[in-house]
């Protein structure tokens, strides 16, 4: 009788273990089915908040673009237009030239639109007596003590009256041709001391050799005729 009861008490504890370990596995087991339906819960939850990144983000763009759309239509509308009329109309140049007009006309050759174009004797000594006169009113740059613009146009006048009067001189007789090419030669001497006079911006110099080349120019027109 008592081994039978002492049997019934170890089936019981046994039973009660068993028992005890089936209660301790049994949360377990759903604590690892419940962690998969956790995650589940976590990706779907995610899932809108992105989306709402998004839409975000387009919401952002489209709102800049509307932004830029309105400042440049606003720049636009403040943009005055400017009427062009016709180009001006030919102003000529030197005497038997179009020397500031030929630049822009499209229609000549490259040569004859930037090139000091070749002249007549006849013409050419006409050209060269208003080169003269340019080269006298450097004289007010002179005074004002104006050097870059003396020296501009002593060079360029200067220039143009070489060019002229190597046309006349090659169309004179050889007896009369000697005796001016020796005159030009010493205009141009006269010109070019000036020329350093102005360089080096003295007017003692400036004034002396402005006079030898107005005198020796006199002497050159003279025997242009």
């Amino acid at each position: 009788m008592a081994q039978a009861m002492a049997s019934m008490a170890a089936l019981e504890g046994s039973l009660h273990l068993s028992g005890s370990n089936r209660l301790i596995t049994v949360p377990s087991t759903r604590q690892r089915l419940a962690s998969p339906r956790l995650g589940l819960a976590i990706r779907a939850q995610q899932a809108p908040a992105e989306a709402e990144t998004s839409r975000r983000a387009v919401l952002g763009l489209v709102a800049a673009g509307l932004a830029s759309g309105s400042l440049v239509q606003a720049v636009l509308a403040e943009v005055k237009p400017i009427a062009v009329g016709p180009p001006p109309p030919p102003s000529g140049g030197l005497p038997g030239t179009l020397n500031s007009d030929e630049p822009r006309d499209l229609d000549l050759p490259y040569k004859e639109r930037f090139y000091l174009q070749p002249l007549p004797p006849t013409q050419a000594a006409q050209r060269a007596k208003e080169s003269a006169k340019d080269i006298l009113n450097v004289k007010e740059f002179i005074n004002k003590k104006a050097w870059p613009y003396a020296q501009n146009d002593l060079r360029l006048k200067a220039g143009y009256l070489r060019y002229d009067l190597n046309t006349v001189i090659a169309a004179k007789p050889k007896d009369e041709k000697k005796s001016l090419k020796e005159l030009t030669g010493k205009l141009f001497q006269d010109i070019s001391n000036l020329d350093h006079a102005v360089k080096i911006k003295s007017a003692p110099e400036a004034e002396k050799y402005y006079a030898k080349a107005v005198s020796t120019l006199n002497d050159v027109l003279a025997k242009l005729g």
